[in-house]
Protein backbone atom coordinates (compact mmCIF):
# COMPACT_ATOMS: atom_id res chain seq x y z
CA UNK A 1 0.00 0.00 0.00
CA UNK A 2 2.55 2.28 0.65
CA UNK A 3 4.32 2.33 -2.87
CA UNK A 4 0.92 2.74 -3.92
CA UNK A 5 0.45 5.89 -2.04
CA UNK A 6 3.62 7.18 -3.46
CA UNK A 7 2.54 6.58 -7.10
CA UNK A 8 -0.74 8.71 -6.54
CA UNK A 9 -0.76 12.57 -7.93
CA UNK A 10 -0.77 15.40 -5.41
CA UNK A 11 -3.93 16.45 -5.96
CA UNK A 12 -4.96 12.69 -5.91
CA UNK A 13 -3.48 12.24 -2.24
CA UNK A 14 -5.57 14.84 -0.94
CA UNK A 15 -8.68 14.00 -2.30
CA UNK A 16 -8.32 10.34 -0.67
CA UNK A 17 -7.73 12.09 2.76
CA UNK A 18 -10.70 14.15 2.09
CA UNK A 19 -12.96 10.81 1.22
CA UNK A 20 -11.45 9.21 4.78
CA UNK A 21 -9.91 6.79 1.91
CA UNK A 22 -6.32 7.68 3.54
CA UNK A 23 -4.54 9.74 6.55
CA UNK A 24 -2.59 12.30 6.77
CA UNK A 25 0.00 10.64 8.78
CA UNK A 26 -0.31 6.92 6.95
CA UNK A 27 0.66 9.17 3.45
CA UNK A 28 3.40 11.04 5.51
CA UNK A 29 4.37 7.71 7.10
CA UNK A 30 4.69 6.04 3.46
CA UNK A 31 6.80 8.85 1.88
CA UNK A 32 9.27 8.75 5.32
CA UNK A 33 9.53 4.74 4.85
CA UNK A 34 10.81 5.44 1.19
CA UNK A 35 13.06 8.20 1.88
CA UNK A 36 14.61 5.83 4.85
CA UNK A 37 14.68 2.88 2.33
CA UNK A 38 16.20 4.65 -1.18
CA UNK A 39 16.93 8.51 -0.23
CA UNK A 40 20.59 7.44 0.33
CA UNK A 41 21.05 6.15 -2.87
CA UNK A 42 20.25 9.43 -4.72
CA UNK A 43 21.19 11.64 -1.72
CA UNK A 44 18.37 13.71 -2.46
CA UNK A 45 17.67 15.06 1.09
CA UNK A 46 19.75 17.50 3.44
CA UNK A 47 17.63 16.19 6.42
CA UNK A 48 14.64 14.45 6.80
CA UNK A 49 12.33 16.13 9.48
CA UNK A 50 10.61 13.16 10.42
CA UNK A 51 9.50 14.53 14.39
CA UNK A 52 7.94 17.85 13.33
CA UNK A 53 6.29 16.14 10.15
CA UNK A 54 4.42 13.86 12.39
CA UNK A 55 3.52 15.96 15.32
CA UNK A 56 2.39 18.43 11.73
CA UNK A 57 0.30 15.72 10.37
CA UNK A 58 -1.89 15.34 13.32
CA UNK A 59 -2.65 18.90 13.40
CA UNK A 60 -3.43 18.73 9.74
CA UNK A 61 -5.89 16.20 10.06
CA UNK A 62 -7.54 17.39 12.78
CA UNK A 63 -8.01 20.18 10.28
CA UNK A 64 -8.75 18.47 7.79
CA UNK A 65 -11.50 16.44 10.11
CA UNK A 66 -13.35 19.98 11.43
CA UNK A 67 -13.43 21.50 7.51
CA UNK A 68 -10.90 24.32 8.61
CA UNK A 69 -8.54 22.79 5.53
CA UNK A 70 -9.92 21.97 2.45
CA UNK A 71 -7.32 23.15 -0.04
CA UNK A 72 -6.74 20.75 -3.55
CA UNK A 73 -3.73 19.99 -1.90
CA UNK A 74 -4.70 19.81 2.34
CA UNK A 75 -2.73 16.52 3.64
CA UNK A 76 0.15 16.58 1.11
CA UNK A 77 3.62 15.91 2.12
CA UNK A 78 6.00 18.54 0.40
CA UNK A 79 9.93 18.63 0.51
CA UNK A 80 11.22 22.25 0.15
CA UNK A 81 14.77 23.29 -1.03
CA UNK A 82 17.50 23.97 1.14
CA UNK A 83 17.88 27.76 0.53
CA UNK A 84 14.21 28.37 1.46
CA UNK A 85 14.09 29.29 5.24
CA UNK A 86 11.92 26.87 7.62
CA UNK A 87 11.39 28.16 11.26
CA UNK A 88 13.26 25.77 13.71
CA UNK A 89 14.67 23.24 10.53
CA UNK A 90 18.19 24.06 9.29
CA UNK A 91 18.87 25.96 5.97
CA UNK A 92 21.74 25.24 4.90
CA UNK A 93 22.18 26.36 0.75
CA UNK A 94 24.03 22.62 0.70
CA UNK A 95 27.26 24.97 1.77
CA UNK A 96 29.75 24.59 4.81
CA UNK A 97 29.11 28.33 5.54
CA UNK A 98 25.49 27.44 6.86
CA UNK A 99 25.63 23.87 7.78
CA UNK A 100 24.69 25.57 11.02
CA UNK A 101 22.32 28.02 10.32
CA UNK A 102 18.68 27.92 11.87
CA UNK A 103 16.26 30.35 11.01
CA UNK A 104 13.92 31.74 13.67
CA UNK A 105 11.46 32.63 11.04
CA UNK A 106 9.91 30.95 8.03
CA UNK A 107 9.82 32.39 4.30
CA UNK A 108 6.09 33.42 3.55
CA UNK A 109 6.19 30.84 0.98
CA UNK A 110 6.20 28.27 4.14
CA UNK A 111 3.57 30.34 6.21
CA UNK A 112 1.31 29.91 2.65
CA UNK A 113 1.51 26.42 2.25
CA UNK A 114 1.55 25.53 6.34
CA UNK A 115 -2.00 27.77 6.11
CA UNK A 116 -3.24 25.19 3.23
CA UNK A 117 -2.40 21.96 5.48
CA UNK A 118 1.03 20.89 3.16
CA UNK A 119 3.40 19.06 5.61
CA UNK A 120 6.88 19.60 5.19
CA UNK A 121 9.00 16.59 6.02
CA UNK A 122 12.23 17.36 4.18
CA UNK A 123 14.97 19.98 2.99
CA UNK A 124 16.34 19.02 -0.53
CA UNK A 125 19.98 18.70 -1.58
CA UNK A 126 20.86 21.88 -4.16
CA UNK A 127 24.06 22.93 -5.45
CA UNK A 128 25.78 25.32 -2.95
CA UNK A 129 23.83 28.76 -2.76
CA UNK A 130 22.27 27.31 -5.91
CA UNK A 131 25.02 28.06 -7.66
CA UNK A 132 25.56 25.23 -10.91
CA UNK A 133 23.82 23.25 -13.43
CA UNK A 134 24.49 19.66 -12.26
CA UNK A 135 23.60 19.27 -8.19
CA UNK A 136 27.67 18.65 -8.07
CA UNK A 137 28.34 21.42 -6.17
CA UNK A 138 27.08 20.81 -2.87
CA UNK A 139 28.89 20.67 0.28
CA UNK A 140 26.82 17.24 0.88
CA UNK A 141 27.82 15.59 -2.03
CA UNK A 142 26.48 15.41 -5.79
CA UNK A 143 22.53 14.39 -6.31
CA UNK A 144 22.10 11.65 -8.68
CA UNK A 145 19.57 10.98 -11.38
CA UNK A 146 16.63 8.14 -10.65
CA UNK A 147 16.95 7.82 -14.59
CA UNK A 148 20.52 6.33 -14.21
CA UNK A 149 22.62 6.94 -11.13
CA UNK A 150 26.21 7.30 -12.94
CA UNK A 151 24.38 10.95 -14.62
CA UNK A 152 23.93 14.21 -13.21
CA UNK A 153 19.78 15.55 -11.82
CA UNK A 154 20.31 18.72 -12.80
CA UNK A 155 21.25 21.58 -10.81
CA UNK A 156 20.11 23.73 -8.94
CA UNK A 157 17.29 22.02 -7.95
CA UNK A 158 18.25 18.61 -8.94
CA UNK A 159 17.39 17.05 -5.44
CA UNK A 160 14.29 18.47 -5.60
CA UNK A 161 13.68 16.99 -9.35
CA UNK A 162 14.78 13.63 -8.69
CA UNK A 163 13.48 13.00 -5.23
CA UNK A 164 9.45 13.97 -7.24
CA UNK A 165 10.51 11.83 -10.45
CA UNK A 166 11.40 9.05 -7.66
CA UNK A 167 8.64 9.25 -5.92
CA UNK A 168 10.13 10.15 -3.21
CA UNK A 169 7.98 13.21 -2.71
CA UNK A 170 4.76 14.40 -4.53
CA UNK A 171 5.67 17.83 -4.22
CA UNK A 172 8.48 20.31 -4.11
CA UNK A 173 9.16 23.65 -3.55
CA UNK A 174 12.19 25.03 -5.10
CA UNK A 175 14.24 28.17 -6.80
CA UNK A 176 14.87 29.30 -10.43
CA UNK A 177 17.40 31.88 -11.08
CA UNK A 178 18.68 30.86 -14.38
CA UNK A 179 16.93 27.55 -15.24
CA UNK A 180 17.25 25.90 -12.13
CA UNK A 181 13.56 24.39 -12.00
CA UNK A 182 13.10 23.99 -15.29
CA UNK A 183 16.65 22.04 -16.32
CA UNK A 184 16.98 19.30 -13.39
CA UNK A 185 12.84 18.36 -14.53
CA UNK A 186 14.04 18.13 -17.52
CA UNK A 187 16.69 15.75 -16.99
CA UNK A 188 14.31 14.17 -14.57
CA UNK A 189 11.11 13.64 -16.46
CA UNK A 190 9.09 15.45 -14.13
CA UNK A 191 7.21 19.16 -14.38
CA UNK A 192 8.19 22.29 -12.88
CA UNK A 193 7.05 25.97 -13.37
CA UNK A 194 9.19 29.01 -12.82
CA UNK A 195 6.61 31.76 -12.26
CA UNK A 196 6.78 35.78 -13.61
CA UNK A 197 9.61 37.81 -11.27
CA UNK A 198 7.23 39.03 -8.54
CA UNK A 199 4.33 36.73 -8.66
CA UNK A 200 5.55 34.96 -5.56
CA UNK A 201 7.32 35.95 -2.48
CA UNK A 202 11.66 36.25 -2.12
CA UNK A 203 11.16 36.61 1.38
CA UNK A 204 12.69 34.19 3.36
CA UNK A 205 14.54 32.97 0.40
CA UNK A 206 18.56 33.06 0.44
CA UNK A 207 19.36 35.45 -2.44
CA UNK A 208 21.48 34.12 -4.74
CA UNK A 209 20.84 36.94 -7.52
CA UNK A 210 18.29 39.14 -6.59
CA UNK A 211 16.51 40.46 -9.55
CA UNK A 212 16.72 36.81 -10.98
CA UNK A 213 15.75 34.69 -8.61
CA UNK A 214 12.42 33.18 -8.71
CA UNK A 215 10.41 30.33 -6.39
CA UNK A 216 8.64 27.98 -8.24
CA UNK A 217 6.93 24.41 -8.05
CA UNK A 218 7.98 21.14 -9.14
CA UNK A 219 5.46 18.07 -9.50
CA UNK A 220 4.71 15.11 -11.74
CA UNK A 221 2.08 16.85 -13.50
CA UNK A 222 0.92 20.45 -15.04
CA UNK A 223 -2.20 20.50 -12.74
CA UNK A 224 -0.70 19.66 -9.48
CA UNK A 225 2.30 22.09 -10.07
CA UNK A 226 -0.52 24.72 -10.81
CA UNK A 227 -2.08 23.91 -7.52
CA UNK A 228 0.93 24.24 -5.57
CA UNK A 229 1.86 27.62 -7.88
CA UNK A 230 -1.76 29.00 -6.64
CA UNK A 231 -1.00 28.38 -3.03
CA UNK A 232 2.16 30.68 -2.65
CA UNK A 233 1.53 33.19 -5.77
CA UNK A 234 0.34 36.63 -3.99
CA UNK A 235 1.92 40.00 -3.21
CA UNK A 236 3.56 40.25 0.07
CA UNK A 237 4.61 43.61 2.02
CA UNK A 238 7.79 41.77 3.45
CA UNK A 239 9.28 41.66 -0.36
CA UNK A 240 8.62 44.77 -2.14
CA UNK A 241 9.32 43.39 -5.67
CA UNK A 242 6.43 41.01 -5.06
CA UNK A 243 3.14 41.58 -7.31
CA UNK A 244 -0.57 40.95 -6.92
CA UNK A 245 -1.30 40.74 -10.36
CA UNK A 246 -4.06 40.24 -12.41
CA UNK A 247 -3.52 36.28 -13.68
CA UNK A 248 -4.24 36.01 -17.26
CA UNK A 249 -7.10 32.91 -16.86
CA UNK A 250 -6.45 29.25 -18.81
CA UNK A 251 -7.94 28.96 -21.90
CA UNK A 252 -8.67 26.42 -24.71
CA UNK A 253 -5.19 25.34 -26.50
CA UNK A 254 -7.42 25.70 -29.69
CA UNK A 255 -6.46 28.27 -31.62
CA UNK A 256 -3.27 29.71 -29.87
CA UNK A 257 -0.18 30.61 -31.76
CA UNK A 258 3.36 29.42 -30.59
CA UNK A 259 6.57 30.31 -31.93
CA UNK A 260 9.51 28.29 -32.07
CA UNK A 261 13.21 29.79 -31.56
CA UNK A 262 15.02 29.15 -34.29
CA UNK A 263 18.18 29.70 -33.05
CA UNK A 264 17.73 27.53 -30.09
CA UNK A 265 17.78 24.13 -32.15
CA UNK A 266 20.91 24.61 -33.60
CA UNK A 267 23.57 22.08 -34.92
CA UNK A 268 24.31 22.61 -31.23
CA UNK A 269 21.40 20.72 -29.73
CA UNK A 270 21.02 17.22 -29.40
CA UNK A 271 19.30 15.74 -32.50
CA UNK A 272 17.41 14.12 -30.17
CA UNK A 273 16.57 16.96 -28.55
CA UNK A 274 15.57 18.53 -31.14
CA UNK A 275 13.20 15.91 -32.79
CA UNK A 276 11.97 15.46 -29.27
CA UNK A 277 10.75 19.00 -29.28
CA UNK A 278 9.60 19.27 -33.24
CA UNK A 279 7.46 16.14 -32.10
CA UNK A 280 6.16 18.00 -29.48
CA UNK A 281 5.57 21.09 -31.90
CA UNK A 282 3.59 18.67 -33.86
CA UNK A 283 1.48 17.07 -30.92
CA UNK A 284 0.15 21.53 -30.11
CA UNK A 285 -0.74 21.32 -33.63
CA UNK A 286 -2.83 18.41 -33.16
CA UNK A 287 -4.54 20.18 -30.53
CA UNK A 288 -5.46 22.72 -32.92
CA UNK A 289 -2.47 25.27 -32.08
CA UNK A 290 -0.70 26.85 -35.07
CA UNK A 291 3.26 26.85 -34.65
CA UNK A 292 5.83 29.31 -36.85
CA UNK A 293 9.93 29.37 -37.25
CA UNK A 294 10.87 32.88 -35.66
CA UNK A 295 14.34 34.20 -35.30
CA UNK A 296 15.43 36.21 -32.14
CA UNK A 297 19.09 37.23 -32.78
CA UNK A 298 19.14 38.99 -29.36
CA UNK A 299 19.56 35.33 -27.64
CA UNK A 300 23.04 35.19 -28.68
CA UNK A 301 23.57 37.73 -25.91
CA UNK A 302 21.97 35.90 -22.88
CA UNK A 303 24.45 33.34 -21.03
CA UNK A 304 27.22 36.37 -21.10
CA UNK A 305 24.67 38.74 -19.73
CA UNK A 306 23.24 36.41 -17.40
CA UNK A 307 26.33 35.15 -16.22
CA UNK A 308 27.79 39.11 -15.26
CA UNK A 309 24.72 40.20 -13.72
CA UNK A 310 24.12 37.29 -11.59
CA UNK A 311 27.78 36.76 -10.46
CA UNK A 312 27.88 40.44 -9.88
CA UNK A 313 24.52 40.34 -7.86
CA UNK A 314 26.14 36.98 -5.90
CA UNK A 315 29.30 38.78 -5.18
CA UNK A 316 27.26 41.15 -3.54
CA UNK A 317 24.68 39.03 -1.57
CA UNK A 318 27.33 36.38 -0.39
CA UNK A 319 29.48 39.27 1.16
CA UNK A 320 27.06 39.13 4.57
CA UNK A 321 28.75 35.71 4.79
CA UNK A 322 32.17 36.40 7.29
CA UNK A 323 32.09 34.02 9.98
CA UNK A 324 30.89 37.57 12.23
CA UNK A 325 27.68 38.53 11.15
CA UNK A 326 26.83 35.15 10.26
CA UNK A 327 28.32 31.62 8.55
CA UNK A 328 31.38 29.64 9.14
CA UNK A 329 32.79 30.49 11.89
CA UNK A 330 36.66 28.88 12.18
CA UNK A 331 38.53 28.06 14.71
CA UNK A 332 41.95 29.49 15.75
CA UNK A 333 42.16 33.17 14.16
CA UNK A 334 44.08 35.97 15.39
CA UNK A 335 43.35 38.65 13.53
CA UNK A 336 40.10 40.22 11.58
CA UNK A 337 41.79 39.59 8.36
CA UNK A 338 42.44 36.14 9.07
CA UNK A 339 38.47 35.47 10.39
CA UNK A 340 37.33 36.86 6.87
CA UNK A 341 39.87 34.54 5.03
CA UNK A 342 39.62 31.63 6.95
CA UNK A 343 36.06 31.71 6.96
CA UNK A 344 35.36 32.41 3.76
CA UNK A 345 38.08 29.79 2.12
CA UNK A 346 36.57 27.37 4.06
CA UNK A 347 33.37 28.25 4.16
CA UNK A 348 32.73 28.46 0.35
CA UNK A 349 33.06 25.77 -2.25
CA UNK A 350 34.97 26.18 -5.36
CA UNK A 351 32.17 27.12 -7.77
CA UNK A 352 30.51 29.49 -4.77
CA UNK A 353 34.07 31.85 -5.30
CA UNK A 354 34.42 31.36 -8.73
CA UNK A 355 31.36 33.55 -9.16
CA UNK A 356 32.21 36.04 -6.44
CA UNK A 357 35.51 36.44 -8.18
CA UNK A 358 33.18 37.24 -11.43
CA UNK A 359 31.24 39.26 -9.46
CA UNK A 360 33.40 41.43 -7.88
CA UNK A 361 35.80 41.93 -10.86
CA UNK A 362 32.62 42.88 -13.52
CA UNK A 363 31.55 45.39 -10.32
CA UNK A 364 35.16 46.97 -9.92
CA UNK A 365 36.50 50.21 -11.43
CA UNK A 366 37.65 50.01 -14.44
CA UNK A 367 35.46 46.94 -15.57
CA UNK A 368 31.94 48.06 -14.51
CA UNK A 369 31.11 50.02 -17.94
CA UNK A 370 32.71 47.48 -19.96
CA UNK A 371 30.93 45.18 -18.20
CA UNK A 372 27.79 44.85 -15.92
CA UNK A 373 26.81 47.99 -17.90
CA UNK A 374 26.66 46.43 -21.07
CA UNK A 375 24.83 43.28 -19.74
CA UNK A 376 21.91 45.27 -18.21
CA UNK A 377 21.99 47.11 -21.79
CA UNK A 378 22.21 43.06 -23.44
CA UNK A 379 19.32 41.75 -20.93
CA UNK A 380 17.06 45.11 -21.75
CA UNK A 381 17.53 44.05 -25.60
CA UNK A 382 16.62 40.47 -24.84
CA UNK A 383 13.14 41.47 -22.85
CA UNK A 384 12.28 43.70 -25.99
CA UNK A 385 12.85 40.71 -28.64
CA UNK A 386 10.61 38.48 -25.95
CA UNK A 387 8.07 40.60 -25.58
CA UNK A 388 7.83 41.52 -29.29
CA UNK A 389 7.53 37.94 -29.87
CA UNK A 390 4.88 37.02 -27.43
CA UNK A 391 3.06 40.22 -28.80
CA UNK A 392 2.20 38.05 -31.77
CA UNK A 393 2.08 34.54 -30.12
CA UNK A 394 0.76 33.09 -27.64
CA UNK A 395 3.50 30.84 -26.34
CA UNK A 396 7.05 30.10 -27.30
CA UNK A 397 8.09 26.41 -27.16
CA UNK A 398 12.29 25.83 -26.70
CA UNK A 399 14.19 23.05 -25.47
CA UNK A 400 14.94 23.38 -21.63
CA UNK A 401 19.06 22.21 -22.51
CA UNK A 402 20.83 21.25 -25.63
CA UNK A 403 21.51 17.86 -24.43
CA UNK A 404 19.98 15.04 -21.95
CA UNK A 405 21.69 14.95 -18.51
CA UNK A 406 25.65 14.51 -18.41
CA UNK A 407 27.46 11.69 -16.63
CA UNK A 408 28.56 12.78 -13.43
CA UNK A 409 32.13 14.58 -13.06
CA UNK A 410 31.77 15.74 -16.98
CA UNK A 411 30.53 19.35 -16.68
CA UNK A 412 32.62 19.92 -13.53
CA UNK A 413 35.63 19.34 -15.77
CA UNK A 414 34.39 22.18 -18.13
CA UNK A 415 32.94 24.85 -15.96
CA UNK A 416 32.36 27.16 -19.48
CA UNK A 417 30.37 24.47 -21.20
CA UNK A 418 28.24 24.08 -17.92
CA UNK A 419 27.24 27.48 -18.14
CA UNK A 420 26.57 27.92 -22.32
CA UNK A 421 24.08 24.63 -21.10
CA UNK A 422 22.27 27.17 -19.79
CA UNK A 423 21.27 28.54 -23.31
CA UNK A 424 17.65 27.81 -23.65
CA UNK A 425 17.04 28.66 -19.68
CA UNK A 426 18.00 32.06 -18.94
CA UNK A 427 15.96 34.25 -21.49
CA UNK A 428 13.15 33.90 -19.28
CA UNK A 429 14.93 34.84 -16.09
CA UNK A 430 16.55 37.66 -18.00
CA UNK A 431 13.03 39.13 -19.23
CA UNK A 432 11.13 38.10 -15.62
CA UNK A 433 8.93 35.90 -17.98
CA UNK A 434 6.97 32.40 -16.85
CA UNK A 435 8.05 29.40 -18.55
CA UNK A 436 6.83 25.62 -17.69
CA UNK A 437 8.92 22.66 -18.72
CA UNK A 438 7.53 19.18 -18.94
CA UNK A 439 8.72 15.88 -20.15
CA UNK A 440 8.12 14.94 -24.09
CA UNK A 441 10.43 12.05 -24.73
CA UNK A 442 13.74 10.08 -23.99
CA UNK A 443 16.80 9.75 -26.22
CA UNK A 444 18.48 6.29 -26.87
CA UNK A 445 19.74 5.37 -23.52
CA UNK A 446 16.32 6.18 -22.30
CA UNK A 447 17.15 9.44 -20.84
CA UNK A 448 14.62 12.10 -20.49
CA UNK A 449 13.88 15.24 -22.86
CA UNK A 450 12.05 17.86 -21.99
CA UNK A 451 10.28 20.67 -23.48
CA UNK A 452 9.49 24.61 -22.30
CA UNK A 453 6.52 26.99 -22.83
CA UNK A 454 7.48 30.74 -21.96
CA UNK A 455 4.59 32.97 -21.83
CA UNK A 456 3.62 36.87 -21.27
CA UNK A 457 3.93 38.27 -17.41
CA UNK A 458 1.22 36.33 -15.50
CA UNK A 459 0.16 34.18 -17.68
CA UNK A 460 0.91 31.15 -15.47
CA UNK A 461 -2.53 29.60 -15.65
CA UNK A 462 -2.16 29.87 -19.61
CA UNK A 463 0.85 28.59 -20.32
CA UNK A 464 -0.02 25.67 -17.54
CA UNK A 465 -3.11 24.64 -19.20
CA UNK A 466 -1.57 24.47 -22.51
CA UNK A 467 1.37 21.80 -20.56
CA UNK A 468 -1.57 19.97 -19.38
CA UNK A 469 -3.42 19.05 -23.06
CA UNK A 470 -0.13 18.38 -23.93
CA UNK A 471 -0.04 15.81 -20.74
CA UNK A 472 -3.40 15.11 -21.25
CA UNK A 473 -2.31 13.45 -24.35
CA UNK A 474 1.10 11.66 -23.68
CA UNK A 475 2.40 9.69 -21.09
CA UNK A 476 5.98 10.84 -20.51
CA UNK A 477 4.92 12.08 -17.31
CA UNK A 478 3.47 9.34 -16.25
CA UNK A 479 6.54 6.99 -16.87
CA UNK A 480 8.47 5.42 -14.03
CA UNK A 481 12.30 5.49 -13.61
CA UNK A 482 14.10 2.25 -13.52
CA UNK A 483 15.45 3.54 -10.15
CA UNK A 484 11.46 3.44 -8.81
CA UNK A 485 10.54 -0.08 -10.04
CA UNK A 486 13.73 -1.33 -7.89
CA UNK A 487 11.77 -0.29 -4.52
CA UNK A 488 8.32 -1.63 -5.26
CA UNK A 489 8.07 -4.50 -2.58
Amino acid sequence: MKNVICLLGAKEISAKIKQGELSVRQVLEAYLQRAEDCGNELNCFNLICKDYALSRAEEVQKGIDDGALSGPLAGVPIAVKDNICTEGIPTTCSSRMLSDFVPPYNATVINKINAEGLVVFAKLNMDEFAMGSTNESSFFGEVRNPWNLSRVPGGSSGGAAAAVSAGLSPLALATDTGGSVRQPCSFCSVTGLKPTYGAVSRYGLIAYASSLDTIGAIAKSADDCLALFNIIRGSDPKDSTSKDASFIKSTDIKGKKIAVISELLSEDINPEVKNAVLSAAERFRSLGAETEFISVPELKYSVAAYYVLASAQASSNLARFDGIRCGYTPENVETLSEQYLKSRSAGFGSEVKRRILLGNFVLSEGYYDSYYKNALKAQELIKQALKKALGNYSFILTPVSPDTAPEIGKMTKDPMKMYLSDVCTVPANLAGLPAVAFPCGFDKDNMPIGVQLIGNAFCEEEIMSAAEAFQQKTKYHKTQPPFTARYKK
